[in-house]
């Protein structure tokens, strides 16, 4: 008789092969919420992951749609956040250069090696440093700006860390403040003053250090 019962209870589905609930849903877009909310995600992205998750019939077809993301709560990899000043000595008080740019644009682009301090000097044009693909010898650095009727625009790679301040007279200082997540990444510092002009640093989209781990290891060689 207990066989006769056991044959006739189907046997366990897969998880996996489960139909989905609207619990089920909730949970997921959930997760893609958080993600949108901390930048994992664009909005764009989170429109048409969660446009996916409403349309899943089984539990298999939601996980694809989270399985690249941690599960609310869970903050993923831990950082140490960099400074929102230069450490005592790290950086010199005099400049090791400075740009000036006055009627007339001054550029700084490309391979280049990055001194501790630097300086800029925009006065009716507009100064452009560019350290996307630049070589950085030093954690700290501190670019210090003054713009008059002009722009310093200052353009960092997307894995280092990004500190600002400043002040603004008819004028703008407006630094984009990014987190690397190695802890001994290098950190940019802008300072500066704007009149009549602005101040702007941010990422530059796609670019990132070259060799941050040889980075890395170099300083802890050193």
């Amino acid at each position: 008789m207990d066989l006769e019962k056991r044959s006739q209870t189907p046997a366990a589905k897969a998880p996996a092969r489960l139909r989905a609930s609207d619990a089920d849903r909730d949970r997921v877009a959930d997760i893609l919420a958080e993600a949108l909310a901390t930048g994992r995600i664009d909005p764009e992205e989170h429109g048409e992951r969660i446009e996916g998750v409403y349309n899943a019939k089984t539990v298999a077809e939601l996980e694809p749609f989270v399985e690249d993301l941690p599960a609310p709560g869970d903050k993923g990899p831990s950082f140490e956040k960099a400074p929102a000043r230069p450490s005592p000595g790290e950086v010199p008080e005099s400049a090791d250069e400075t740009l000036h740019a006055v009627f007339g644009d001054a550029v700084r682009k490309g391979r280049w090696r990055v001194g501790r301090r630097t300086h800029a000097y925009a006065v009716f044009s507009d100064v452009v440093i560019d350290l996307s693909e630049a070589v950085f010898e030093h954690r700290q650095v501190l670019i210090k700006g003054f713009a008059l009727f002009g722009d310093v625009k200052i353009r960092v790679p997307e894995n280092i860390s990004l500190r600002g301040r400043g002040t603004g007279v008819f004028g703008t200082v407006e630094v984009d403040t990014l987190d690397a997540e190695e802890k001994d990444a290098p950190v940019v510092f802008v300072e500066g003053f704007a009149v009549f002009g602005d101040i702007k640093a941010r990422p530059k989209h796609g670019k990132l250090i070259r060799d941050l781990r040889g980075y890395l290891r170099k300083r802890l060689e050193g």
